[in-house]
């Protein structure tokens, strides 16, 4: 009996290394990467006409973990925000890098950094984790939200280091699902409001009597003010009827 592909590259150690090709042009270890983002818990982005909103779910098991200290959504700067899915220790070191870049560019420039600037550094960090030995691939996908000159972005890079501008996305778990509804029901025309009701409600067909509103948090940014705004627990309960 033929032994499957996959396990043929294993043994013959081409996922050993992030830097080894297989004969049919893969890097395994990127591969492996990438299933790591799928068992991820899920996070929507929604370009809106009046700004950009992110809406993750946080998955916490625990009820001894205080609910107000763990984030999924983080601050960039005051006008960008970004969500991840996968390793979040391998995102807050992403993050972090982010958050340096976007604090220099105001000292040097005395303006907020681009949205665009920032995803491309993200990127360029996680290709690099797949060019060189020694390391391994960023175990995370991160959608990226934001204002720039008045107008909101969506951005999302995955494991190997490409970035794509979205109207609307979803990273993580059941992710194909929620880009499903999205393809059929996102208009470009709704409201910050409508599109977290939207996500909401996205979240409530999927996760059924797993559904609570203490799982989630919202992060938005309107285009005439450029400042976040974070929403959880009872501030969701409007969006969630």
């Amino acid at each position: 009996m033929d032994m499957p592909t996959e396990l043929q590259h294993q043994a013959m150690g081409y996922d050993r290394a992030a830097t080894m090709f297989s004969p049919d042009g893969h890097l395994l270890q990127v591969e492996y990467a990438e299933k790591v983002v799928k068992f991820g818990s899920a996070s929507i982005g929604l370009v809106c006409k009046d700004g950009v909103v992110l809406v993750a779910d946080k998955r916490i098991r625990d009820k001894l973990i205080a609910n107000e200290s763990a984030h999924k959504i983080f601050e960039i700067d005051e006008h960008i925000v970004a969500s991840a899915a996968g390793l979040l220790s391998d995102a807050r070191v992403l993050v972090d890098i982010a958050q340096i870049m976007a604090q220099q560019n105001r000292v040097t420039y005395n303006s907020p950094v681009e949205p665009i600037s920032v995803i491309r550094t993200i990127a360029d960090r996680k290709q690099m984790a797949t060019q060189y030995g020694g390391v391994r691939p960023y175990g995370v996908a991160i959608m990226l939200a934001g204002i720039n000159k008045g107008q909101p972005h969506l951005y999302t890079t995955d494991v190997t280091g490409n970035y794509t501008s979205y109207k609307a996305n979803a990273i993580g778990e059941n992710d194909e699902k929620f880009k499903e509804t999205l393809r059929k029901d996102y208009k470009e025309n709704m409201s910050i409001d409508e599109g977290i009701k939207f996500a909401m409600k996205m979240f409530k067909e999927v996760l059924d009597k797993n559904f609570e509103l203490s799982r989630f948090e919202v992060v938005y940014v309107k285009m005439d003010e450029g400042k976040l705004i974070r929403l959880q627990g009872d501030a969701l309960k409007k969006f969630s009827k």
